[in-house]
């Protein structure tokens, strides 16, 4: 027993520094592992926080089908059905290019509108081996108004039907419940209204999501529109819901005071006020496909 002692007391040294060597071993066991970078997930369910963009995208060769629906306003009254009796909607196709590369399209009721965007992750929030504090995208969109013209005898240019939009997204998740994000905007419209406003629109979007449940979620945005840009019929918007996630779709049930779910739609022309009860009830449903299988890469 004493000599099996006394060579294992020899041979121990040899057999820790030689596991590790090959790539894992004994040391491992003792705290002496690489050190790896953790990216947070999951900041927000799906690439939308209600109407506006989140920091999430679609993973490479993922398709996104997104069904967005408002109804009327809520005081509309029982005639109305509390605004059931009306609808509108958008339907969008988001795709993963890369990880950090996600384009899509989509079609609005509102204004008969097509719009298409690019959104890029340029940070992402990590602790470990690298450290990042925040996570950081870009984001463009325009949007064409494809409703007939109001006076089609005039001479009415195409460019005229064009709106951009450019965000920086900044995003942190707080804890596994919380997380917020701040939105400043650009929306450049061709076309405006008369010389009283302007034809650049400058504003800042806050949001942010409370985890209730696993599979709840409070979330809400808020964009506040810099002063004399817009006419003064418009408000600023605001919408608060919650997201439902069940398998493979994501619902979100919100209310807002924004009809348009497009960019510059809710954020420069929100007619709706609060405090008047021109709330829109709605809805966002999320379904992704998986188009293309790939290999997991550990970072």
């Amino acid at each position: 027993m004493r000599i099996r002692f006394f060579i294992f007391l020899i041979g121990f040294p040899f057999l820790l520094f030689g596991q590790d060597e090959e790539g894992g071993g004994l040391l491992d066991l003792l705290g002496e592992e690489e050190e790896v970078t953790n990216y947070a997930s999951a900041s927000f369910k799906t690439t939308r926080i209600i109407n506006s963009q989140s920091i999430e995208n679609v993973a490479e060769g993922v398709l996104d089908f997104k069904i967005s629906h408002r109804f009327g306003r809520v005081n509309s009254g029982i005639s109305e059905f509390f605004g059931l009796d009306a609808a509108t909607i958008r339907l969008g196709l988001d795709y993963g290019i890369t990880d950090r590369l996600m384009i899509g399209i989509g079609r609005s009721t509102v204004q008969k509108a097509i719009d298409g965007f690019a959104k890029y992750q340029v940070l992402r929030q990590s602790t470990g081996k690298k450290t990042m504090p925040i996570s950081l995208s870009v984001y463009s969109n325009i949007m064409i108004n494809a409703q007939q013209w109001p006076e089609p005898d005039r001479e009415n240019y195409f460019s005229s039907r064009l709106t951009y939009t450019h965000q920086v997204l900044i995003g942190r998740k707080f804890s596994k419940a919380t997380s917020i994000m701040l939105m400043p905007t650009l929306v450049h419209r061709n076309l405006v209204e008369d010389l009283s406003v302007t034809n650049d629109v400058y504003a800042l979007g806050i949001g942010g999501r409370q985890k209730i449940t696993n599979r709840v979620a409070v979330t809400a945005e808020y964009y506040y529109v810099m002063p004399d840009q817009i006419a003064d019929i418009y408000h600023d918007s605001f919408s608060i819901g919650f997201d439902i996630e069940t398998g493979g779709h994501v619902f979100q049930l919100h209310f807002t005071n924004s009809l348009g779910m497009m960019d510059k739609q809710f954020i420069t022309e929100t007619t709706g006020d609060w405090g008047a009860g021109d709330i829109h009830f709605g809805f966002n449903i999320s379904r992704v496909f998986t188009l293309k299988e790939r290999n997991k890469v550990k970072e």
